[in-house]
């Protein structure tokens, strides 16, 4: 091979790599690379969205619709955020992923809501009317994930404002020196908040046509957020971070489909 062949052919290469790499995107943020924001991007690639492996995902599973499940929480912060359709796009994404043959919820238009009426009734003649309709007839599962509990269950605050030991400090230790220590010491507070949120998913498969239940289960994850600040002298520091609740039920979803995939594929 030439000389000429070789550099051709490292050409080539470089440009099929570069074809096919990732998009890679700056980042416009005054604070880029400092400190600060190596921190909070630390934070954030822990809440980023991974890929699971599903084990069985070169086995093709069966034919399946996602319907909207139910949010059985009280809490107001999570019926602010969510609706059924919400975690049901998660679970179109996620047994998609898994290799599942899913027909999409948007693909149904007005049908969707016979189907949901169908499934949670029990309804089988209903089912069964609603399934002869076109893409519908290969369908095999009806799969639905409800929300039974989102709740913060714990929250523990500790801190330490230095006023007070700063004005000990002044009193019993005399002297200019003493009265800049105790000044010193008095601009010393420190805080720190941590909650625990619980949030458990069922998942619930049913047989396309006959409505009967093929499988449950159930999961539950923590989510700790927490905040914690430092300031001294005029110098202050802090920083607040967690998994998102967005975050959680996707993570609750993929939870979900791996044990769909593992034990009831």
């Amino acid at each position: 091979m030439t000389h000429k062949t070789y550099l051709f052919a490292a050409v080539a290469a470089l440009a099929s790599a570069c074809a096919i790499a990732q998009p890679s995107f700056g980042n416009p943020s005054p604070n880029a690379g400092s400190s600060t924001s190596q921190a909070a991007n630390a934070a954030a690639d822990q809440a980023a969205y991974q890929e699971v492996s599903y084990a069985n995902k070169d086995r093709k599973g069966p034919a399946l619709v996602v319907i909207p499940g139910d949010i059985k929480s009280n809490n107001a912060s999570f019926m602010q955020k969510f609706t059924a359709n919400n975690i049901a796009d998660f679970g179109e994404l996620e047994l998609s992923s898994a290799n599942f043959v899913v027909l999409e919820r948007s693909n149904l238009g007005p049908l969707l809501n016979e189907v949901s009426l169908a499934y949670n009734l029990g309804d089988v003649s209903a089912a069964r009317k609603t399934m002869q309709v076109g893409r519908l007839k290969t369908t095999q599962w009806v799969v639905k994930f409800d929300i039974l509990k989102a709740e913060q269950i714990a929250e523990n605050k500790k801190g330490f404002d230095g006023r007070a030991v700063g004005g000990l400090v002044s009193m019993f230790a005399g002297g200019m020196g003493g009265f800049a220590a105790g000044q010193a010491v008095s601009t010393v507070k420190t805080e720190e908040s941590t909650g625990v949120w619980l949030i458990g998913m069922r998942y619930k498969i049913m047989d396309a046509n006959t409505t009967e239940q093929v499988a449950q289960g159930y999961k539950e994850l923590k989510m700790e957020v927490g905040t914690a600040a430092t300031s001294v002298m005029g110098v202050s520091q802090s920083a607040k971070g967690g998994v998102g609740l967005d975050t959680m039920v996707q993570r609750l979803v993929q939870t979900a489909v791996w044990e769909i995939d593992n034990k009831h594929k």
